[in-house]
């Protein structure tokens, strides 16, 4: 059965407890909580208080942990950043168990240049997952890996490219993003459902118009037409709402964040239904 659920960094404002709070008021029914999450993050990442908050929202049945992006790059040039980043990556597989989560989101790093990706930066992305599959062969947890936007420096931007790292890693598994999708073209995020699906388990669902990535459902056909195909090759997964609140062009509060969210998981249910 399909989750509705919603990035925690769309509240980045507020603290755990009241994330928690307006998710469940907003009529989902999951949270994919980011570990840069402020609250949590800039207070050592206090483990124990979310577990306490999960407890206390047990209408949140669906709960998944994004590993840590911001900063951080396992393919950098740079072989400290590279090294740190890794290692939070594994670090995040520690995390997202003691929260009892079932999936962890990963980014697969990119080129530091902007320029093509060469021999070099795939031998940095090689060591990231030889390293990161010896962690997730311990751990009954599903790691994820995250297409990322076409641009020149991304390694791992392709529906092609994707399907091949599945095959050469049956460990690992796949979340959509719809909105860096988008950015190449509407057919796009079809096309990673095609060749994709059997490894799919985490979607972010978000709009795109043009350069602007992120933005909210708001009914839109081709919102629909996606949820569509989703459903039409049995995703079972988690449909997480990632939005960016900085494209609103004001800030919003947190009712009127819960309002969107609100309007957004209605929609999703009844194109999944």
């Amino acid at each position: 059965m399909v989750s509705f659920s919603v990035a925690s960094m769309f509240f980045h404002e507020y603290t755990v407890p009241e994330i928690f709070s307006f998710v469940s008021r907003s009529g989902l029914n999951g949270i994919e909580f980011w570990l840069e999450t402020p609250h949590f993050w800039l207070r050592d990442m206090p483990v124990d208080e979310v577990v306490a908050c999960r407890k206390q929202h047990p209408e949140l049945s669906t709960f998944t942990v994004h590993a840590p992006i911001l900063d951080l790059n396992p393919c950098s040039i740079n072989p400290d950043v590279a090294e740190v980043s890794v290692e939070y990556t594994v670090r995040s597989l520690g995390i997202a168990g003691q929260m009892g989560a079932g999936v962890l989101t990963v980014h697969p790093g990119r080129r530091t240049a902007k320029r093509p990706p060469g021999d070099a930066d795939f031998a940095r992305f090689d060591h990231y997952i030889s390293v990161l599959r010896e962690a997730a062969m311990r751990d009954s947890i599903r790691v994820c890996m995250e297409n990322m936007e076409p641009k020149v420096n991304s390694l791992l931007c392709t529906p092609e490219r994707m399907r091949e790292l599945l095959d050469d890693e049956p460990w690992l598994f796949f979340t959509l993003d719809v909105a860096h999708a988008l950015s190449k073209s509407e057919d796009e995020p079809q096309r990673y459902i095609e060749l994709c699906h059997d490894r799919l388990v985490n979607v972010h669902i978000s709009r795109a118009e043009g350069k602007t990535l992120h933005l909210p459902l708001a009914k839109s056909p081709v919102m629909a037409r996606v949820m569509r195909s989703l459903g039409d090759h049995g995703f079972a997964g988690s449909l997480t709402l990632e939005i960016e609140d900085l494209n609103f062009g004001r800030p919003y509060s947190s009712g009127e964040k819960i309002a969107l969210l609100t309007q957004d998981c209605a929609f999703m249910h009844d194109c999944m239904d």
